[in-house]
């Protein structure tokens, strides 16, 4: 994976994650897959929550307040 996306990277681009990459102490590769992991977990954590069913007293009210 790692691979085809820095063959994806223009030359500017590659030389600006590989200047971030040198500044991290890390390679190029390993740059790139960490970066992808921290991609992929804001990913997850930004998915919306399932929606939480009404509580007892919210359907009560709601049923109290629709018309006979």
């Amino acid at each position: 994976m790692t691979t085809d996306t820095i063959k994806k990277l223009s030359k500017g681009q590659l030389a600006y994650e590989q200047e971030r990459a040198r500044k991290a102490g890390k390679s190029l590769e390993d740059w790139m897959k960490a970066k992808a992991a921290t991609a992929a977990e804001e990913a997850q954590r930004a998915a919306p929550k399932p929606v939480k069913k009404p509580g007892f007293f919210s359907r009560l009210i709601e049923k109290a307040h629709k018309p006979l």
